[in-house]
């Protein structure tokens, strides 16, 4: 059996150092950004990162380590079991943009995921988590992985007319689409086949994203060099599923094991719709769940807080 350590990208966006820091960068932008990179709720945080780390605790405790990327104070984690406290480092930006300084500060998640393999003695397999992705279930290694490669969620799917409509580049709700069909691009795969991963827990390879690093220096680092999103890039993970599917490396996973709650996709949810969603995660046969704008799910709903805590089973480690 080999390791597998998990990643997670995390920043305080109400932190005053990195507000004013995002403020400069963004009035000095010298053409328009992408509303998907520049939307405030990208940094605000609701203790998205303790149910982030307290779900793998509970439900993934063989993780050899836990890597925190960010450029921010990291908050007291709570209700962790003292040996799994031990587990988790935390990697400032600088570490793995080191030679690329240029490109920070950075307020973009995809230059930062094009730079996660470059974590100083991250294991070869790892997992790599949006602070908004918990697991509601007990999961082993073989979720993730086969012996020759990554475990995919998601679909194939045609996406030549978005890839043909300039006016959809403008959406901030397709601009991962838009992202992923650039990762497909590269590796040769065209906008009409491209395989669109699910909000999940991606599966990584470091050697995989290293020799991608290689094979496209220019392109990696451009990528990195975003300091908000843009639909010029490529999403980092996508292109190591493309390069991995290209190889035959991989297997996709046939059946749905996981929950996404979108931004603005409760516009037309009522308290029972949401309750019995996010009750499904407390079901083992769903995974993960990802909950893109917990703030704004709160607003709608006070009680799903608990919901997710339950989800995610917080209460039984608490107890631990």
């Amino acid at each position: 059996m080999f390791d597998v350590d998990a990643v997670i990208t995390w920043v305080d966006g109400s932190d005053p150092a990195h507000r004013y820091k995002r403020d400069h960068y963004l009035t000095q932008a010298l053409t328009p950004l992408h509303d998907n990179g520049t939307n405030p709720h990208r940094w605000v945080c609701s203790d998205e990162l303790n149910f982030c780390v307290r779900s793998i605790a509970n439900h993934a405790p063989w993780v050899r380590r836990i890597w925190i990327v960010t450029d921010s104070q990291i908050p007291v984690l709570t209700s962790l079991p003292s040996e799994f406290s031990r587990k988790i480092s935390i990697v400032d930006h600088r570490e793995i943009f080191a030679g690329y300084e240029d490109a920070l500060p950075t307020f973009n998640s995809l230059s930062i995921e094009t730079m996660l393999w470059r974590i100083p003695d991250l294991s070869e397999h790892f997992l790599y988590f949006n602070d908004d992705v918990f697991l509601t279930a007990p999961v082993t290694v073989a979720d993730f992985f086969t012996k020759d490669g990554p475990v995919l969620r998601g679909k194939w799917v045609d996406h030549s007319v978005l890839a043909a409509s300039s006016a959809s580049r403008d959406d901030a709700s397709l601009l991962n689409h838009f992202n992923q069909i650039n990762a497909a691009n590269m590796i040769g795969y065209t906008a009409d086949h491209v395989f669109q991963s699910a909000h999940v827990v991606h599966p990584m390879h470091v050697s995989v994203m290293a020799e991608l690093f290689e094979i496209y220096p220019g392109e990696c680092a451009r990528n990195a060099g975003f300091r908000f999103r843009c639909t010029e890039q490529f999403l980092p993970q996508s292109l190591h599923n493309h390069a991995c599917l290209a190889s035959g490396n991989t297997a996709i996973l046939d059946t749905r094991d996981y929950l996404h709650v979108a931004v603005g996709a409760l516009d037309q949810w009522s308290i029972d719709d949401v309750h019995a969603y996010l009750g499904r995660a407390e079901r083992h046969d769903i995974k993960f769940l990802c909950v893109n704008d917990l703030p704004a799910v709160e607003r709608n709903f006070p009680d799903a807080r608990g919901w997710i805590e339950a989800a995610i089973g917080a209460a039984a480690l608490t107890k631990g």
